[in-house]
């Protein structure tokens, strides 16, 4: 309930028509917030022109105390983009395919009012935030900030190729026909890069994976080691030389990390070694790297372009998030 003398609190609900039923949320959304004495929440509709920065900068303006971020994983970027080191709460409705950052963070994906309860009802949690510059052919420049991961290489590539049309009917799976297209791509990233203050290197590589959080859709997790509040970024080089390179890559993505890493038996079993001739992790806080060529960049499963070269780094703990009492990281 609202002390004496103090205005309720408001939350604003920042939200993708595409991936939600407003008429269902409306309802849950305003009930929720009557039953905990808060404010008639507002409303405020992404576009394609605005997929979420602008309305979530206005929504703050306005003195939201709460952002619901209703939609997918670009709706979620873009909000936590404009809350960025605002300190002002953003709670999660899973409502699009991959919902990269509910999976990191232990929420439910598939119970609405649920997450519209938790919302409301539960504690906050500090994480980290990836910003990356992006430089274009032009030299013009451009900022952002990724919540889960930026990718360059067969990673950004899928994400080009897949078919959005698709990927609304079937989902995840949709990703499949994008993969092998991409995987047919023979050509390789040059890079010349640094890792925090170390040496200036080069590397001929098909993937490059800055990761703030390491799970995947599928059972798959990427980066076995990041973690969501460290303050480190989670660097991933992958160069397999064949097709039998390729298989080794996605036994060790789907099975060592995506099944044995999970539990502690399965760690002890896998060992302490990341490494081999295919896969190479490393952590640092910042991360520069420039291109032979202009390549396809991601981020957080959207595809931005392409970029000559990008600096990227962690802010710690640069978004406060709304999370069910109890959940937290193992």
């Amino acid at each position: 309930m609202t002390p004496l003398g103090t205005s309720p609190r408001t939350a604003a609900v920042v939200y993708n028509p595409v991936k939600v039923d407003i008429d269902a949320l409306r309802a849950a959304v305003t009930a929720e917030a009557a039953a905990v004495g808060w404010a008639e929440p507002t409303w405020y509709e992404t576009a394609v022109d605005d997929v979420g920065q602008g309305v979530t900068r206005q929504a703050l303006d306005d003195g939201a105390d709460l952002i619901i971020a209703a939609g997918g994983d670009g709706t979620v970027r873009a909000v936590a983009e404009a809350a960025r080191g605002t300190g002002t709460s953003v709670a999660l409705l899973p409502s699009g395919t991959g919902n990269l950052l509910a999976r990191n963070l232990d929420l439910t994906l598939d119970d609405m009012p649920y997450s519209v309860r938790a919302a409301f009802t539960g504690v906050d949690r500090q994480i980290d935030l990836g910003v990356i510059d992006i430089e274009r052919e032009d030299r013009s420049r451009t900022r952002h900030v990724f919540v889960v991961m930026a990718g360059m290489g067969i990673d950004a590539k899928m994400i080009d190729n897949t078919d959005e049309d698709l990927k609304a009917k079937a989902g995840w799976a949709a990703y499949l026909k994008a993969i092998v297209a991409s995987l047919r791509d023979p050509n390789e990233l040059r890079i010349r890069f640094r890792l925090d203050d170390g040496e200036l290197r080069r590397a001929t590589v098909h993937t490059v994976i800055l990761g703030n959080c390491g799970s995947l859709p599928g059972n798959i997790l990427l980066l076995p080691d990041a973690v969501v509040d460290d303050g480190l970024l989670d660097l991933l080089l992958m160069r397999p030389g064949s097709a039998v390179g390729w298989i080794r890559v996605w036994w060790k993505v789907v099975w060592t990390n995506g099944v044995l890493r999970r539990t502690k038996a399965g760690r002890a079993l896998a060992g302490e070694h990341r490494d081999d001739g295919d896969l190479r992790y490393e952590t640092g806080t910042r991360f520069t790297a420039r291109l032979a060529r202009p390549e396809q960049i991601e981020l957080d499963g959207d595809g931005f372009g392409k970029a000559i070269a990008f600096n990227a780094w962690i802010e710690p703990g640069a978004l406060t998030v709304r999370v069910p009492a109890g959940v937290h990281d193992e």
